[in-house]
Order: C-alpha cells, then sequence, then structure tokens
C-alpha cells in the first residue's frame, strides 16, 4: 500500500493506524485513507452518541496527516454541517488533544472517541461556535431542536 512513498515515520505509523481501525473500529467511528496511495487523507465518520441529540446521525469528517505525524496531530474538519459549541462554522473542532495537548501516543481510533465524546459533552468555557455555546446554556431545548436538525440532515 505504501507503494513508492517510502517508509517514512509517518507511512508506517500511518499504515498501523490504518491496520487498527480496520481491525479494531472504536464503536460507532470509521476511517480509512480517501485512496491508496495517498495515506495521508482520511475520510471518518463518527455516528452520533446514544441519548444525546446526535444519535442517530452519522457525521462524516476529513482527516489530513502530515509528514510529522504522529508528532504533529492531523489537520480534522467536519464535512457534515455540525451545530456545536467547540466546532467551528468550517468543521474544524476545537479539541485540545488535536491542538495544544497532542501526544504521539493518540491514534486515529482515540482520536475519533475523543471527538464523538466532545459531541455529547461540550466545553461551553472554550467556545469555536459562540452562538452554539450560548444557545447550550440559554435554552437547551432550542439547542437540542437545532442538532436534531443537523442529526437529520447528516444521513439524507
Amino acid at each position: 500500500m505504501a507503494g513508492t512513498m517510502g517508509a517514512s515515520a509517518a507511512v508506517l505509523r500511518l499504515l498501523s493506524d490504518y491496520k487498527h481501525v480496520q481491525a479494531d473500529p472504536p464503536e460507532g467511528c470509521s476511517a480509512a485513507p480517501v485512496s491508496e496511495d495517498n495515506l495521508f487523507q482520511w475520510n471518518a465518520a463518527v455516528s452520533g452518541p446514544e441519548g444525546t441529540p446526535w444519535e442517530g446521525g452519522i457525521y462524516n469528517m476529513h482527516l489530513a496527516f502530515s509528514d510529522n505525524y504522529p508528532t504533529k496531530p492531523p489537520k480534522i474538519r467536519f464535512v457534515s454541517e455540525m451545530f456545536h459549541p467547540n466546532i467551528y462554522s468550517d468543521g474544524s473542532i476545537c479539541l485540545d488533544i488535536i491542538q495544544d495537548k497532542w501526544s504521539p501516543i493518540y491514534t486515529i481510533s482515540s482520536i475519533l472517541t475523543s471527538i464523538q465524546s466532545l459531541l455529547a459533552d461540550p466545553n461551553i468555557n472554550s467556545p469555536a461556535n459562540p452562538d452554539a455555546a450560548s444557545l447550550y446554556s440559554k435554552d437547551i431545548k432550542a439547542y437540542k431542536r437545532r442538532v436534531r436538525q443537523c442529526a437529520e440532515r447528516s444521513i439524507n
């Protein structure tokens, strides 16, 4: 699968992460390279956590890895429409483990699991989407209605 790319540390790690996510995918998560000749671009999806307004939705994202992976985190962006306190309007995610608290111990599986739990448990103290954070703290019912709309659109 690595083809002519050479055996850089990033390629070896991405192959290892890919094998792991194939053999033992985290519940409700999937991820794979966009194509066999480019291990540095991935498509991934997480399903909405049960018992949350996200439940029933499938949320797609794009992961971009650099030659410095796993020393540097991937760039991750939702391509599904999202209304969440920690997700910017362009789909980028405000999550400490893919920013300032990154560590090479995190795998693609653990990143997806963290993103999935972020959906259920937003951090409104560092909002990427001030409107969503404000609605979440002031009118949880209205927030849940907006999220349900995202969930319904994600599967249609």
